[in-house]
């Protein structure tokens, strides 16, 4: 199998691919970089954040079942086979996969309610355990940057994390198979790092576009 034309190119070598990354992961040249964040099979996708609106009205972001089970473990093993450096936010839930190792990075969410106060990402980076703070609960957001997906990352998180794997060695070019609204794109173009997404849903993959057009930070 030959790539497709990919669903958005900049030119510079930021690109996205619509579609199962199953499909592509097996074509794709490896990576510097791998910096994911899987569905976990919590199921956020089903609504749900429309239930914690207390202060203000939650974001419809519509209801889909993708969040309705981990990721397959082949894909998962595709997705590590991919890069040199990992990184794989959610590796607490794919531990029967995962390597032990030191290079755990922490997310402190500065919440109290029913989201965890932290999220992990596994890494394959030899390195102690890295704590980033950064508020994220609802409307309650550092630098009140906008939100198009239900498990979206920050930005900032992101390019803390490709910052993380840059310690390690040269990274210049980033792969996102679960690419959602494209914030990993976004932190890798803003740090002039080429960056491979895949998306399955093509309204998310419409939303990257546009995000990855801005040419300012969307903080």
């Amino acid at each position: 199998m030959s790539l497709p034309t990919p669903y958005y190119d900049d030119g510079r070598g930021i690109q996205i691919f619509l579609g199962d990354c199953r499909e592509y992961l097996p074509h794709l040249p490896k990576v510097d970089l791998v910096l994911t964040d899987p569905p976990y099979g919590i199921g956020e996708a089903n609504g749900k954040n429309k239930t914690r609106g207390l202060l203000a009205q939650a974001t419809d972001y519509g209801v889909s079942d993708w969040d309705n089970k981990p990721v397959d473990d082949d894909v998962m093993l595709l997705t590590l086979g991919a890069g040199d450096r990992l990184i794989v936010w959610g590796g607490n839930y794919y531990s029967h996969l995962l390597k032990g190792g030191p290079g755990w990075l922490v997310w402190d969410k500065q919440i109290n309610g029913d989201f965890a106060d932290c999220e992990l990402a596994w890494t394959n980076l030899p390195q102690a355990i890295r704590l980033k703070q950064l508020m994220w609960n609802g409307m309650l957001r550092e630098g009140k940057e906008a939100r198009y997906h239900p498990t979206a990352k920050p930005l900032k998180l992101m390019m803390w994390a490709i910052s993380q794997a840059d310690k390690h060695g040269e990274n210049g070019t980033i792969l996102d198979p679960f690419m959602g609204s494209g914030t990993t794109l976004r932190a890798a173009k803003d740090l002039g790092r080429k960056c491979i997404g895949i998306e399955l849903e093509e309204k998310y993959a419409e939303i990257a576009a546009r995000r990855l057009g801005q040419e300012v930070l969307d903080l």
